[in-house]
C-alpha cells in the first residue's frame, strides 16, 4: 500500500474524493474534483519516489550496499552482488515507472484538463510534475542505461516499447527542465511535501537538477559543450545556496508515513546490516568526526569497526548504523546543497563560469554535509593533508569526499564512485565478484519485450552488471 501524507491541507483535498456527504463541508472546491485528483496523484508519486530512494529493504533498494556504506549479517547475497535472486532490478523498474512516472503522467493530464486553473497556475503545476519526471527518468537512466522513454507509459499504443539511447534521453531531459523552469511563475500544488508550494524553491531545485545532469555527462563523448551550457545556465539562474534549499521530505512518527528506514531497521525487528569496513576504515584513517552520527558507538566510545564487506558478519561484533537512521521521522533526501557544491567544484576545476574556485566549492560541500548532520570540527578536518583539496588529483579529492558526504543516500554515494572511481572499493569476501556499475534489465523485459531488450543490450555493450553507462568513462 502506498504511503499518503495526511496533513491539514491534504485531508481537505482528499476528502473531496469521498462520496459521503459528511465530508463535503471540508471540501475547498466540490465542483473541481479533477484538481483534487491531480494533487493527490502528485503527492502520491512524490512519496513513492522518496520511499523508493530511501528504503533499505533488500527487496527494494540495495544502493547502500553497492556504495559499501553498509554490509549484511546473515543473508549476504546482495552484498555479494546477486541482484537477481530477489528480482531487485524488476522492483526498482516497476516502482519508478508505475508508481512514480505513471502517476505523474496522469496528474499532468488532469491538471491540463482543469478549466478552473489560470494558464499561469496550470503551467506552474505542470512544471512541478515535469521536474519530478525528469528526476525519475534520470534515476532510471543512471541505473540501467538505455531505457524505454518516448514509447513508455502508453501500453495501449506501445505495449512493447522500444528503448531510447541514454545520451539522447539526457539531452531531452535538459530541454524539458529549461521549459519547466521558464513556467514556474504561478501558484503550485497545495499538496507539496517537498517545498510546501514555494515556487522559487522549485526553481532552485530544477536548476540544481540541471546542474547534476550536466555534471554527469561532462566527460561523455561529444557532450562536453552541452554539459557546460547546462551547468553555467543553471548556476546563472540559481542553484542551491544552503541546506535550507535541500529537496527533502519530512516523515512522521506514525504509520503509514514513517521513514522506510525505520520500517526496515526497527519495525521489522531484524538486524540485517552493520557498517561496512570500506567506509569505516576510510573514516577511521581520517579521524572523521561524522563517525559519531553515521555510526553507533556500540563497541565503546570512539571505537568503530566495520564488518568485512560481503562476509557473514555477527551483528554484535561490528559497528552499528547511527541512531538517526532509526528515527521514524528522519528526513528523506533527493538532492542537497553538499551534492550541488561538489558539482560546482568539478565545474570550476574545468574552468567553467560558476562563480568561485574549485577549492572553495569543495570546502563548502564538506562543510555543508557536516552542518546537515549537526557535526562540529569541519575546520580541523579540512586542514588534514589527506582531506585538503588537491588540484593535481582533483577527481580523487572530489570523488572520495562526495562518496562520504552521500552516506545514507546510497544511490548518489554509489554514483560518486562510478563517476570518479574513488575511493578504491573492496571485493566482497564471499565471492570476490566485481562491483556493479549498473543494474541488469528486469527479467520481465527479457521475457515479454525480448526484441527491444535484445537491441538495447547490444547497444549498451551487453546486459551485464559490469557494463558501464555512457557517461562512466573513467
Amino acid at each position: 500500500m502506498k504511503k499518503i501524507f495526511i496533513t491539514a491541507i491534504s485531508f481537505v483535498l482528499l476528502a473531496s474524493c469521498m462520496s459521503d456527504e459528511k465530508y463535503e463541508s471540508y471540501n475547498e472546491d466540490p465542483k473541481n474534483p479533477t484538481q483534487v485528483e491531480a494533487s493527490f496523484l502528485f503527492n502520491s508519486a512524490t512519496v513513492s519516489l522518496f520511499d523508493q530512494m530511501t528504503s533499505t529493504s533488500v527487496n527494494v533498494n540495495v544502493f547502500r550496499l553497492l556504495a559499501q556504506n553498509w554490509t549484511e549479517t546473515t543473508y549476504i547475497d546482495e552484498s555479494n552482488y546477486d541482484l537477481t535472486g530477489r528480482t531487485i532490478p524488476q522492483y526498482h523498474w516497476s516502482e519508478l515507472y508505475r508508481d512514480v512516472l505513471l502517476d505523474l503522467k496522469t496528474a499532468k493530464e488532469y491538471t491540463e484538463a482543469d478549466t478552473e486553473l489560470s494558464a499561469e497556475d496550470m503551467a506552474t503545476q505542470v512544471a512541478q510534475i515535469e521536474i519530478l519526471e525528469v528526476y525519475t527518468w534520470q534515476q532510471l537512466v543512471d541505473t540501467f542505461g538505455d531505457i524505454p522513454y518516448t514509447q513508455a507509459l502508453d501500453a495501449t499504443t506501445y505495449p512493447l516499447p522500444v528503448y531510447d539511447d541514454a545520451a539522447t534521453i539526457y539531452e531531452d531531459l535538459i530541454s524539458r527542465l529549461n521549459s519547466a523552469i521558464a513556467d514556474l511563475s504561478g501558484t503550485g500544488f497545495s499538496l507539496d511535501n517537498i517545498y510546501s508550494g514555494d515556487v522559487s524553491a522549485w526553481s532552485k531545485f530544477a536548476n540544481s537538477l540541471k546542474l547534476r545532469i550536466g555534471s554527469r555527462i561532462v566527460d561523455a563523448p561529444g557532450m562536453s559543450a552541452t554539459a557546460q551550457t547546462a551547468i553555467e545556465s543553471a548556476v546563472a539562474a540559481g542553484v542551491f545556496t544552503s541546506n535550507a534549499d535541500n529537496a527533502t521530505i519530512a516523515y512522521t512518527a506514525t504509520s503509514p508515513n514513517t521513514n522506510p528506514l525505520w520500517e526496515d531497521l526497527v519495525e521489522s525487528g531484524r538486524s540485517d546490516f552493520v557498517a561496512a569496513n570500506t567506509i569505516v576504515d576510510f573514516m577511521n584513517d581520517l579521524d572523521d568526526p561524522r563517525r559519531s552520527v553515521f555510526f553507533d558507538d556500540n563497541l565503546g566510545s570512539g571505537v568503530y569497526e566495520g564488518g568485512p564487506y560481503g562476509d557473514n558478519n555477527t551483528y554484535s561484533l561490528y559497528t552499528h548504523i547511527g541512531d538517526d537512521m532509526y528515527d521514524p521521522e528522519f528526513r528523506g533526501v533527493l538532492l542537497d546543497f553538499s551534492e550541488v557544491s561538489f558539482f560546482l567544484a568539478d565545474a570550476a576545476q574545468r574552468g567553467f563560469s560558476v562563480g568561485d574556485t574549485a577549492e572553495n566549492f569543495y570546502n563548502t560541500a564538506i562543510t555543508a554535509n557536516f552542518d546537515d548532520w549537526g557535526v562540529d570540527g569541519v575546520d580541523a578536518y579540512l586542514a588534514q593533508p589527506d582531506v585538503a583539496y588537491d588540484a593535481s588529483d582533483w577527481k580523487t579529492s572530489i570523488g572520495t569526499q562526495m562518496w562520504l558526504a552521500m552516506y545514507n543516500r546510497g544511490f548518489e554515494s554509489w554514483t560518486a564512485w562510478r563517476t570518479y572511481d574513488a575511493p578504491e572499493f573492496n571485493l566482497p569476501v564471499n565471492t570476490g565478484n566485481p562491483v556493479p556499475t549498473r543494474y541488469t534489465y528486469p527479467v520481465n523485459e527479457q521475457n515479454l519485450n525480448e526484441t527491444n531488450w535484445s537491441a538495447a543490450s547490444t547497444a549498451i555493450g551487453g546486459d551485464a552488471q559490469t557494463t558501464k553507462l555512457f557517461w562512466d568513462v573513467n
